[in-house]
């Protein structure tokens, strides 16, 4: 596959419109089980189809991580699938019926998320506009979450939590996406797998934690077979095809370009809830406006900005070139 910008915006897309549909489902599976033992299921499959899927492309070799940084891959994968997986389905459980739509919202902070992230961890300092767009950004969250009435934040602090842990759950993911730079030897099949298989380690110890303490109960027969659908199209659509075509995307656009499409995320979701009778309202569809605009608009000014610098530096370079005699 050419590494076209293209192949790398189709592959964002794809990532994300299977994750938007992700929330109206899970709305459903959260009723019959508790997120960790979901989180278990849907990436225990996803890894494992993804194992063998980098042993049959690239061998044994693929499959080793002999000289690697194996912690570093395990701290990673336990960002983006223990982290994203338990905090935002956990959040999403605890908001109700309208988590969905509100954990949605919060995926589309991740461009902004990036942006902080990125300055932190290379000690630039963002552009001002950029900041001002991540407030406007985050406006846009609080709007979707109060439905307008801002007053409700100081009357129902019990939706502290859960939008908390959402959010927590997207910058998880972003750290997990950002962390993809530093294998630039791997291919996204490596990446996702290793960074997936490590992760589940993780998973798993959690998962056994809650069970052993009494915390969480194993789910019933009949619950395991209510989400097998669930479970399916968690693993198969959005994690196996999901994840790896967000890799792939991230190493053709880098991630502070591919983190941009998250914004599909809600579109999506906001589509599908409707079709299923939650209609989000004008106060939740002026918010996810807001924050669309906030992540287009940064977009077009760091491209912008970059261009310009680009082209600034390109004069003083042609003055460094040697001159040549005929």
């Amino acid at each position: 596959m050419k590494n076209t910008y293209t192949t790398g915006v189709m592959c964002c897309l794809l990532a994300t419109l299977s994750w938007g549909a992700t929330f109206p489902i899970m709305t459903s599976a959260l009723t019959r089980c508790d997120p960790y033992t979901f989180t278990t299921l849907r990436y225990g499959f996803a890894g494992l189809a993804l194992v063998v899927a980098l042993g049959l492309r690239e061998g044994r070799q693929g499959l080793s991580l002999k000289g690697q940084r194996v912690g570093l891959a395990w701290l990673l994968g336990s960002a983006g699938f223990v982290g994203f997986g338990f905090l935002v389905f956990s959040g999403q459980q605890m908001a109700g019926k309208d988590g969905a739509l509100t954990a949605s919202i919060m995926m589309a902070t991740m461009p902004m998320l990036g942006i902080l992230v990125n300055g932190i961890v290379r000690r630039i300092a963002p552009p001002a506009l950029s900041v001002g767009l991540v407030m406007l950004s985050f406006f846009g969250v609080i709007t979707v979450i109060t439905k307008g009435q801002y007053g409700s934040l100081l009357n129902s602090p019990s939706s502290y939590v859960a939008n908390a842990l959402m959010i927590m759950g997207a910058l998880c993911w972003v750290i997990y996406t950002l962390g993809a730079g530093l294998f630039p030897h791997w291919s996204p099949l490596k990446y996702t797998a290793m960074t997936t298989g490590l992760g589940m380690t993780s998973i798993l110890t959690l998962n056994a934690a809650l069970y052993l303490s009494g915390k969480v109960s194993v789910p019933a027969p009949a619950d395991f077979v209510f989400i097998i659908p669930h479970v399916f199209y968690t693993a198969v659509i959005a994690g196996f095809i999901g994840i790896l075509c967000w890799n792939m995307g991230n190493k053709i656009l880098t991630p502070m370009n591919g983190v941009l499409f998250m914004d599909v995320v809600p579109l999506t979701a906001f589509s599908i809830s409707a079709m299923t009778g939650v209609t989000p309202t004008a106060a939740e569809i002026t918010g996810a406006g807001m924050t669309g605009a906030a992540l287009i608009l940064n977009n077009l000014y760091l491209r912008y900005r970059g261009a310009k610098t680009a082209m600034l530096a390109r004069p003083m370079q042609e003055e460094r070139l040697p001159s040549r005699c005929d």
